[in-house]
């Protein structure tokens, strides 16, 4: 393994970061450069944020081990030597804070590549010094990105072209005490140096990996065996937490998302057909009881269909596709969620069909849901796509987890299915792809172009899509 040293936009592969924390060359080789990767931008100098001990101009490092090896480091300067050097540099001492620091070169100083720096934010800074652990995930054939409890970086190497040295107990001129700030010399080694840096930058965790481990073997329910017979791994908190490319809330929260849960110790999701026949059951019960859609209860459903299926997984559906609360009896009651409901039976209509008339859809679907529901169009965001050129209109099921998780592979896959997007229509499948700072508007700005069609603003690729 070697430490490349990549220009300020390439990324550090992980088998590159954890076999190099242990095994730096003497001497970095040259840059491995990506095909499409621009030329080396203009070094920089080091951020403010940057906590580097000190950096100064001093001969090549090279020639500075020379020195030493030949006894020249060991002489300590004096006042009047350093005097000496100023005058002969005309600069005038009154101009100039009184304390003096000499540095040298020692012996035993690490060449390049064999110290690191991380550049860090305040935040994570405090975090650090707090206690906390930041983790370098990856696999080795991903790129290295850096957690910390609740958030994700990706990790590159900056270029400076100041040398960056490490000084042991090297002081700012604030951190001086009185004696030696009123005139002394201090000699200090420097125990190594950097021309470069590992910068983390804020970036949106990589969970589709997440649902891809989880789908792998979904759960069909107790009495399907497959369990039994199948040679898929299963995943413990720890499992994804190895293998995933996010922040360990991160992954909870999509846990959630994805209505995952523990079967055995294993992060498991429902298979959906399965899903849909415990959902059933809850919808089936809640008619004939003649529940409020806001008040159901949670003992007497597990006392009604404990027969027909196990009791976690009555709990965990109504969890999936309810909101849990306890009244002031302390009887535990769930708000059933009308809008996940009838996005679940709409995708299980669609999903056997490859375009259905919207016209037809919209009147089965209507009847398919459970009493007191209505269906909307808009409840099916991100999950169906109507046509609204085709004569008759159609509908058909496009679900924006099953789209690549790159921001260009996103859009060549959508501009694809459909030449021409609205913004409205398009929101919903590049919507997850925003950053903190970053809005829809600005996704389409940088991978689509606009221009009018019978008066209403569409985009299309910027690209020709093969």
């Amino acid at each position: 393994m070697h430490f490349y040293r990549h220009r300020e936009r390439d990324f550090i592969s992980t088998t590159q970061l954890l076999d190099g924390l242990s095994d730096f060359p003497s001497d970095p080789p040259a840059p491995s450069i990506a095909p499409d990767a621009p030329q080396r931008q203009p070094q920089h100098q080091p951020p403010s944020g940057l906590r580097a001990p000190a950096a100064s101009r001093l001969p090549p490092p090279a020639t500075a081990r020379e020195r030493v090896r030949a006894g020249a480091a060991g002489a300590m300067r004096s006042r009047e030597e350093v005097e000496a050097t100023l005058r002969s540099a005309k600069l005038s001492p009154a101009e100039l804070l009184p304390a003096a620091q000499c540095l040298s070169f020692g012996p035993g100083t690490a060449g390049p590549g064999e110290c690191c720096l991380l550049q860090l934010e305040p935040g994570l800074c405090a975090q650090l010094e707090a206690g906390a652990s930041l983790v370098i995930r990856g696999e080795k054939d991903e790129q290295a990105v850096l957690c910390s409890k609740d958030k994700t970086y990706d990790m590159k190497i900056a270029d400076t072209s100041n040398m960056l040295l490490f000084i042991p107990g090297c002081k700012t001129p604030e951190e001086l005490n009185a004696d030696e700030a009123s005139g002394s010399v201090i000699h200090s080694q420097i125990a190594g140096f950097s021309n470069n840096y590992w910068e983390l930058r804020r970036c949106r965790p990589k969970l589709k990996k997440l649902r891809k481990l989880l789908m792998e073997d979904p759960y069909e329910g107790p009495d399907s065996g497959k369990d039994q017979t199948s040679a898929v791994s299963h995943y413990t908190t720890e499992d994804l937490l190895s293998v995933v490319q996010a922040s360990e809330e991160e992954i909870m929260h999509q846990l959630e998302v994805l209505d995952a849960c523990k079967i055995e110790g294993f992060w498991r999701v429902l298979e959906f057909d399965y899903e849909m026949k415990l959902l059933n059951h809850v919808t089936q019960l809640i008619d004939s009881e003649s529940w409020s859609l806001s008040k159901v209860p949670l003992r007497t459903c597990l006392e009604e269909l404990g027969p027909l299926e196990p009791t976690e997984m009555i709990e965990h559906i109504l969890l999936s596709y309810g909101r849990k609360y306890t009244d002031d009896a302390g009887e535990v009651y769930f708000e059933m969620r009308e809008d996940k409901i009838c996005r679940a039976i709409a995708q299980m209509l669609l999903q056997n069909a490859v375009k259905f008339n919207l016209a037809e859809f919209q009147e089965v679907w209507q009847q398919s849901v459970p009493e007191g529901m209505t269906t909307r169009l808009d409840q099916l965001k991100g999950l169906a796509l109507v046509d609204k050129n085709s004569r008759p209109e159609t509908i058909f099921l496009l679900k924006v987890e099953d789209l690549p998780e790159d921001n260009q592979e996103r859009f060549n896959s959508l501009f694809s299915i459909r030449e021409k997007w609205t913004e409205e229509d398009i929101t919903p499948y590049i919507q997850d792809l925003c950053s903190e700072k970053q809005t829809v508007g600005a996704l389409l700005t940088k991978y689509a172009r606009s221009s009018m069609q019978n008066g209403v603003k569409v985009y299309n690729s910027r690209r020709p899509i093969s």
